[in-house]
């Protein structure tokens, strides 16, 4: 019993650290067609050159797992950018006083925020068909993103949010 209390614990907690993802397409094309991509010509994340540097690797290793191969004459395009943006934190210290006589009693409480903001990033995949210069998919990944971290961390980070933003490609119809 103690096990299941602990596994439940810990599985709350990793999934609050999870990279979210929602994904759109076009219903009427088919995924097969593609097998060739590259990047968007105009390509500008929002990133430092490094982090560019870090996106760009995570995407063409999963981009080559699931098949693909880079090309001067691609069928899509991917094209990848970036917003960032900060939440509070959600840790308070609670504050109350109260006090009472006979049959009445009065209260008040407050929570003051400790710790400071947490920092996100919201990173959006296009792809583009070349030929048709048409956004058939598209992924939008939410993930805490932690601006002072190593650049092993960095990696790992970027790793999880393009294996999170290419799960469902390509779509099942």
């Amino acid at each position: 019993m103690r096990l299941f209390k602990y596994s439940l614990l810990l599985i709350l907690i990793t999934a609050c650290n999870a990279p979210r993802a929602v994904y759109d397409y076009d219903k009427e094309v088919d995924f097969t067609q593609y097998s060739t991509y590259a990047l968007f010509p105009d390509l500008r994340t929002g990133l430092s050159q490094l982090d560019d540097a870090r996106l760009i690797e995570s995407l063409d290793n999963k981009m080559k797992e699931k098949g693909f191969s880079i090309s001067e004459e691609p069928g899509i395009y991917v094209n990848m950018y970036t917003e960032k943006f900060e939440q509070d934190n959600r840790s308070r210290l609670g504050i109350g006083v109260g006090g009472g006589g006979g049959n009445v009693g009065v209260g008040v409480s407050g929570g003051v925020p400790i710790g400071q903001m947490d920092t996100f990033i919201k990173l959006t995949f296009d792809f583009i068909d070349v030929k048709r210069d048409d956004l058939v998919w598209q992924a939008i990944v939410e993930s805490p993103f932690n601006m002072n971290a190593s650049p092993e961390k960095r990696q790992q980070q970027f790793d999880k949010i393009v294996e999170k933003a290419l799960e469902n490609y390509p779509p099942n119809k």
